[in-house]
């Protein structure tokens, strides 16, 4: 489309070139002769009149809406007109069903600001900032929802932002309360390697400030535990203003909260855990590294690499986020943590015992040793209970293992395997229920020690050769390691050691040697024949000797012994007694 300015361009030339009337040119151009005779007084075109759109249909109620908007002055912010309520309180109370929204909305829109403006109210206005690099960092918090084992559940997402190069942290937690807050600092301060030298911004959350000192400025009332935390790292804080001006202060991680969950979290994501989706998480903050934010020249990750050398070392000390507590063991051999019950050995029944309640998990202390680590859970009379924290006692009671809670939640965490299953069927069928049992639980007091590929691996080969015994078992689950070791030095070498016995083969002979002759096994006979009496046992030779007799036994059976009379044993006696 040809602009103004070409067209008045075009009008002086033929002016100028072929003396042309005001007519002529008017024809030719096709314009009206007031437009040819700007033309030719000016190069430039008069700038338009914007269009003054005045609706005779509002005229009636603009002192009706003036009033709305004078009573919003004194109002609660969440609770003042919208333009929408004024249409609908137009048409209620004074029949204005003639009337637009698009009318009540631009008329709202200037007419409210000069309302505020005559009221003496302040208007913001927002002034650019600039950023020293490795000098300042945002925190927030935003709500998430992920579909969690199956079912949707809501959850925090912490936030940590470097100001100057936008650079950020995106951790998932089942809570937003302190220890998720710490925790998601140390995340984020380990994989950035250092703190800003400055400060970082935070609003007023429960985490860090206890009360705002109104009329002091920025003063506020630290959380202790907070006031240690930012001591321990060497950092300082800056508290914004409360409320919703206090969010543009801190707007580039308000932006990055919403940013990450539209781009990263739409849809919900589908997982099995937390630490499963704080992994992905990891990979697209690395992915987010190449894109630019706003009109920037360089991306992301190059702001980055920049101010990188520019942090505070972190503290060589490590500091633990959770809240320490210290519960006392029931007769259930467990500890009961806002208000969900986690298991712990059954020693410590009747003991007091230190608890570190993170943001994903509980670690259960006895001084500084720990008895057991628990995934955090937050449903309200909840449990969490491990099988290897009763096995002592199942050992004593092992008829109570079938129905108990324990080997239940093993099963469901896929740690009670099929082949533990198949072992306790067959030891069972060999050894009796109790019996049985104890050999299968002495077989999970194995997991303490070794790890549960070895033991199962174990496991089947007891199985293979039908020796259901506990200390088969370790046998054979040592001889795995002591074998994977072999093949593995193999694979670095590409040649087996010379030298050495393992688990059951001569020294000196390596495992490709004499590949005809078979790996020697620990087998109890007698267990193998009651697993499966039709079973050949392997690993024996033909049996060809006759079978046993009694007869030469039976021949001291058919001796009579002859009856003797009382004068000879007299006489006998007094033989002897001679």
């Amino acid at each position: 489309m040809e602009s103004r300015v070409d067209l008045f361009a075009r009008i002086r030339r033929d002016a100028r070139v072929e003396g042309l009337s005001v007519r002529a040119l008017a024809v030719r151009h096709g314009v009206h002769r007031r437009t040819v005779r700007q033309a030719l007084t000016s190069a430039s075109p008069p700038e338009r009149k914007p269009r003054q759109g005045v609706s005779r249909r509002l005229e009636p109620f603009k002192a009706v809406i003036d009033a709305m908007l004078v009573e919003d002055t004194t109002a609660p912010r969440k609770q003042r007109h919208t333009a929408r309520r004024i249409l609908a309180r137009l048409v209620e109370e004074h029949g204005a069903e003639e009337l637009s929204y698009s009318t009540v909305r631009d008329y709202v829109r200037v007419r409210r600001a000069q309302i505020d403006v005559e009221a003496g109210r302040r208007v913001e206005v927002f002034v650019p900032q600039e950023h020293a690099p490795g000098a300042e960092a945002e925190v927030d918090f935003g709500e998430v929802w992920v579909v969690l084992n199956g079912v949707k559940t809501k959850c925090h997402m912490f936030v940590y932002r470097l100001s100057y190069s936008g650079k950020a942290i995106h951790r998932v937690y089942p809570t937003q309360a302190q220890e998720a807050f710490l925790e998601g600092h140390i995340e984020a301060f380990t994989a950035l390697g250092g703190i800003p030298t400055r400060h970082i911004r935070y609003d007023n959350l429960t985490s860090a400030v206890t009360a705002v000192v109104f009329g002091q400025g920025r003063q506020r009332q630290e959380n202790d535990r907070w006031v240690l935390f930012r001591s321990h790292y060497g950092f300082d804080a800056f508290y914004c203003q409360p409320g919703i001006d206090g969010a543009h202060e801190k707007g580039g991680v308000e932006g990055e909260v919403g940013w990450f969950r539209r781009n990263r979290l739409s849809p919900m994501p589908i997982v099995g855990s937390l630490d499963e989706l704080n992994g992905r998480i990891g990979e697209w903050e690395a992915q987010d590294e190449a894109r630019r934010i706003s009109d920037r020249i360089r991306t992301v990750g190059q702001d980055f690499d920049f101010e990188r050398p520019l942090f505070a070392p972190l503290s060589a000390e490590a500091f633990d986020p959770g809240v320490v507590l210290t519960p006392r063991v029931d007769r259930s051999s467990m500890i009961t943590v806002r208000m969900v019950k986690y298991s712990v050995p059954a020693r410590f029944i009747g003991q007091q015992v230190r608890v570190s309640l993170r943001a994903s998990e509980i670690v259960v202390f006895d001084g500084r040793t720990i008895l057991a680590r628990h995934h955090r859970i937050t449903v309200k009379h909840g449990q969490s209970v491990q099988l290897d924290h009763y096995l002592e006692v199942l050992r004593t009671k092992p008829g109570a293992l079938p129905g108990s809670t324990a080997l239940s939640r093993a099963r469901d965490a896929g740690t009670f395997t099929s082949a533990h299953e198949a072992f306790w069927a067959a030891s069972r069928r060999v050894n009796g229920d109790s019996d049985g049992t104890r050999e299968l639980i002495d077989v999970l007091l194995l997991h303490r020690s070794m790890s549960a590929d070895d033991i199962q691996a174990g496991i089947r080969a007891a199985l293979e050769v039908g020796a259901v015994n506990a200390d088969v078992v370790a046998v054979e689950a040592r001889r795995h390691v002591a074998m994977s070791d072999v093949v593995n030095d193999a694979a670095g070498s590409r040649s087996l050691p010379v030298g050495g016995a393992i688990s059951g083969r001569p020294s000196g002979v390596h495992r490709g040697a004499h590949a005809d002759q078979r790996e020697q096994r620990v087998v109890s006979l007698t267990q193998r024949r009651l697993m499966d009496p039709a079973a050949v046992i392997a690993g024996l030779p033909a049996d060809n000797r006759p079978a046993p007799s009694v007869n030469a036994y039976d021949e001291l059976l058919a001796i009579r012994m002859q009856p003797i009379s009382a004068g000879s044993t007299n006489a006998a006696s007094k033989e002897n007694i001679s």
